[in-house]
C-alpha cells in the first residue's frame, strides 16, 4: 500500500465503524424499519470510497456496490453489509501490516513494501507472514 492509501484506509475504517455502531443500534430497536434517505446517502458515499480502496480482491461481494435508493434497505440489512465491509477492511489491514523484529516490537504498516513509522494494533487474527 502507499502512504495515501493507508491514510485513506484509516479515515474510512473509522467512518465505517461509526456508521456500523449507529446502524446496529437502530437495528436492535427496529431491525425491519427502512433507513431514511439522509443516512443512506452517507452510507453509500462511504461504501463507494471503500469499494475503490478494497478493489476486487478485498470487496465483500462481487455483485454488491451500493444500496439502491429506490429500494430502501432495512436497518438490519445495512448493519449486515457494514459488518462485511469492516471484516474485509481488517483482512486488507492484516495483509499490509507487520510486526517489527526489533525491541520494542510494534505492529506497523508496510508502505511500498517497507516498514513505515505508522503504528497500528495487531491484526485480529495473527497468521504466519
Amino acid at each position: 500500500m502507499t502512504l495515501e492509501e493507508v491514510n485513506n484506509f484509516e479515515k474510512l475504517q473509522s467512518q465505517l465503524q461509526g456508521l456500523h455502531n449507529e446502524i446496529s443500534a437502530l437495528s436492535k430497536k427496529s431491525h425491519n424499519d427502512a433507513l431514511n434517505k439522509f443516512k443512506l446517502k452517507f452510507i453509500n458515499q462511504i461504501l463507494s470510497e471503500c469499494n475503490e480502496l478494497l478493489g476486487n480482491d478485498y470487496k465483500p461481494f462481487d455483485d454488491f456496490d451500493l444500496f439502491d435508493e429506490n429500494d430502501m434497505p432495512s436497518n438490519s440489512d445495512a448493519a449486515m453489509m457494514l459488518t462485511q465491509y469492516l471484516n474485509c477492511f481488517e483482512k486488507l489491514r492484516g495483509d499490509n501490516i507487520r510486526q517489527q523484529s526489533k525491541y520494542p516490537a510494534h505492529w506497523c504498516w508496510m508502505i511500498d513494501g517497507s516498514f513505515s513509522d505508522i503504528r497500528t494494533i495487531p491484526p485480529k487474527t495473527i497468521k504466519d507472514k
